[in-house]
C-alpha cells in the first residue's frame, strides 16, 4: 500500500485551488471575497485541458498529480474547482489525502430546483460531467424529492472558447444559441451553470436566453456555495487564518501551459496582477 506524507496544516498555510484551466478562477473569486485573509495557490492544468471529453481514468490521474504537487507545497485544504474533476476524481483525492479538507464543485441541481417556478431546470455542463454517475444519482434524488425535471445540455467546445479568451464574441453567441435555445423551448425557467468556466460568459448566456424568447430565466452559479463550504470546514478544523495575521495574504499561480496566458486571464477575469509559473507534472 502506498503511504502518503502527512503535511503540517497551520492556519497560516495556503489553500490550494485547481481546475483544468481558467474556469476555476470563478470559484477563486468567491473564495477571495469570503476569505480575504487567506493565502491561495491557483493551479490551471491547461496543458492537459479540457477535461470534459476525457475518460474518467485520465481525469483521476491528472487530479491526483496536481493534488500531490499542492500538498507538497503544504496546503491546508484543497478546492477541486472543476465540475468534471469533482464528478470523476474527488473520491480518489479524498482517499489519498484524508487529513485534508477537500471541497468539490457540483452543478447546482438543488438550488436550481429551489429557484425554479415551473420545475423545469436546464443544466449546462461538459459531456463528462453529465455522464458522471454522481451527477445522475443526484439528479434522480432531487427529482424524486422535488418533482423537478432536469434538462441536461452538454456544451462541447464552450470551455475551449473561454480558455481562448472568447468571452463576448460572435463565436460565443453562435455556440451558446445552439445550447440554450432547446432548453428555453422546453420551458426551462432556470439554468444551472454546471461548469466553473461558464460564469465568465454569463452575459452571453443571458443574451442567448433572450434571443431564444426566454424571459425571467434565472442563472445559478454555485461558486459562492463552494466558498462557504470551504469556510465551514476551515473553521471546524481551527484552520482559518486570522485577519490580524502579521503579513498580507499571497496569491500564486501555476499552470501546465503558458504562464503568460494564465497571467492574462487573472488580469482579464479578476483584474489581478499575479506572478505565474509554468510547471511540468
Amino acid at each position: 500500500m502506498t503511504s502518503h506524507p502527512t503535511f503540517p496544516t497551520p492556519a497560516d498555510a495556503p489553500i490550494g485551488v485547481f481546475d483544468s484551466g481558467v474556469g476555476g478562477l470563478s470559484v477563486l473569486r468567491h473564495i477571495r471575497a469570503l476569505l480575504p485573509q487567506e493565502h491561495l495557490i491557483y493551479f490551471a492544468d491547461s496543458g492537459y485541458a479540457p477535461y470534459g471529453g476525457r475518460t474518467e481514468a485520465y481525469v483521476v490521474e491528472r487530479a491526483l498529480a496536481i493534488a500531490a504537487y499542492l500538498t507538497g507545497k503544504g496546503v491546508k485544504a484543497l478546492v477541486v474547482a472543476c465540475n468534471t474533476a469533482t464528478v470523476a476524481a474527488i473520491k480518489a483525492v479524498r482517499a489519498h489525502y484524508p487529513e485534508l479538507p477537500v471541497v468539490g464543485v457540483e452543478p447546482g441541481l438543488k438550488p436550481g430546483a429551489a429557484a425554479s417556478r415551473n420545475g423545469k431546470v436546464g443544466v449546462l455542463a461538459t459531456v463528462r460531467t453529465l455522464q458522471g454517475e454522481k451527477l445522475l444519482q443526484l439528479r434522480d434524488q432531487i427529482a424524486a424529492a422535488t418533482g423537478a425535471q432536469f434538462l441536461l445540455q452538454p456544451c462541447p467546445g464552450l470551455v475551449d472558447l473561454i480558455e481562448q479568451g472568447e468571452l463576448d464574441s460572435a463565436a460565443i453567441d453562435a455556440l451558446l444559441a445552439g445550447f440554450v435555445a432547446p432548453l428555453v423551448e422546453q420551458g426551462a425557467d432556470t439554468l444551472v451553470l454546471g461548469c466553473t468556466h461558464y460564469p465568465f460568459v454569463q452575459d452571453a448566456i443571458a443574451r442567448a436566453v433572450i434571443a431564444a424568447g426566454g424571459r425571467d430565466v434565472k442563472l445559478i452559479d454555485t461558486g459562492d456555495a463552494v466558498a462557504r463550504q470551504l469556510a465551514r470546514l476551515l473553521e471546524g478544523a481551527g484552520l482559518q487564518r486570522p485577519g490580524s495575521a502579521g503579513h498580507p495574504p499571497t496569491l500564486h499561480g501555476y499552470t501546465t501551459a503558458s504562464a503568460d496566458a494564465l497571467a492574462s486571464a487573472f488580469r482579464t477575469l479578476l483584474q489581478l496582477d499575479v506572478a505565474v509559473e509554468t510547471l511540468k507534472i
